[in-house]
């Protein structure tokens, strides 16, 4: 046999041969806390309703609700990010039923904090895009656009009835320019200095929302690019950090994850904040879809995509998978 250089010295392999070794050298680890489950809570329904594009996903009552937080706790899941769905006859054109205290998702902030009090880190989502009848996320004009500084005053209404609901961290999450600033000043402001903000910082227009659009009850028509990120850039999400940052962000998040795992890698990069990254309703679908065909091993895509979200940067991550994982994590 014919040497080259150091062969066979070297034999990068002897680091593969068996279970255990691999484990010893991993690179990435993937830990139940560093996952967060998203969780949609409907108004008006007396049972969970499941969603049809993201299978095993469903819209809770607020007593399913309170049982999923529970679960997510036992299975050491760091966080829950809930988002509320309203009766269509609540919705209107400026999205009232996200401010209103007894709006559905203030009502699921209280009970999952009565529920699991700080043992679970309780996030909301701070959008009006599921409040409103027009589906978008925020303040239209009288031609139709998203006014953004109109939009910037509904925020700061919801971060406080957010707050006042028992949230520990609000997740400004409409791509309005300025959004984080007002809403650190307003949580400031109503005594609740304490509240974290986990800035959607970098939130692609992306046609990986698909599935979500059910599970929230969407209105929407038409689309987001006038305010959601262009997925050709990657220099704007550097800008869009360093605005989000300067207003006081507490944690930033990368949206959709595995499309932008370059994007995920750049901002995990150049900051030191904790970093989030969320795997959406369309990723979840994809993999969920093809295993049902038999075309892909489920339980190996489902960790192999979350390992490469946490190999990218992601101290956190939002899945659907979150408290299935976690347990997969926790068993010997």
């Amino acid at each position: 046999m014919t040497v080259y250089g150091n062969f066979p010295g070297s034999r990068p392999r002897r680091l593969r041969t068996t279970p255990a070794m691999r484990r010893m050298v991993a690179e990435t680890r993937l830990d139940p806390a560093n996952l967060i489950l998203p969780a949609f809570v409907r108004e008006g329904i007396t049972a969970p309703v499941a969603i049809s594009a993201m299978p095993g996903v469903q819209q809770h009552t607020l007593d399913t609700l309170r049982k999923a937080a529970v679960d997510a706790v036992s299975a050491g899941v760091s966080g829950i990010m809930l988002f509320g769905v309203p009766t269509d006859e609540k919705k209107d054109a400026r999205g009232t039923a996200g401010t209103d205290p007894d709006g559905i998702l203030q009502v699921g902030l209280r009970a999952v904090r009565e529920e699991v009090g700080d043992d679970l880190v309780v996030m909301s989502d701070l959008c009006l895009d599921e409040y409103t009848d027009h589906g978008h996320c925020g303040v239209l004009t009288a031609d139709g656009r998203v006014d953004n500084d109109a939009t910037l005053e509904r925020y700061a209404e919801m971060a406080q009835v957010q707050a006042d609901a028992g949230a520990h961290v609000v997740g400004p999450s409409g791509m309005m320019d300025g959004q984080v600033g007002v809403v650190r000043d307003a949580l400031d402001q109503t005594g609740h200095e304490d509240v974290s903000i986990l800035a959607y910082t970098v939130k692609y227009s992306s046609a990986f929302y698909g599935p979500f659009r059910e599970a929230v009850g969407s209105s929407l028509t038409g689309d987001r690019k006038t305010y959601q990120q262009d997925p050709a850039n990657a220099r704007e999400s550097l800008r869009e950090l360093a605005l989000d940052l300067d207003e006081g962000a507490d944690m930033v998040m990368v949206k959709p994850a595995g499309p932008y795992l370059d994007i995920l890698a750049k901002v995990a990069d150049a900051v030191d904040v904790p970093v989030a990254a969320y795997q959406i309703s369309g990723e979840y679908a994809m993999i969920e879809a093809a295993a049902e065909k038999g075309w892909i091993d489920r339980d190996a895509a489902i960790m192999e995509s979350l390992t490469g979200i946490r190999r990218a940067g992601a101290q956190m991550i939002l899945t659907y998978w979150a408290t299935e994982v976690a347990e997969r994590l926790r068993r010997p």
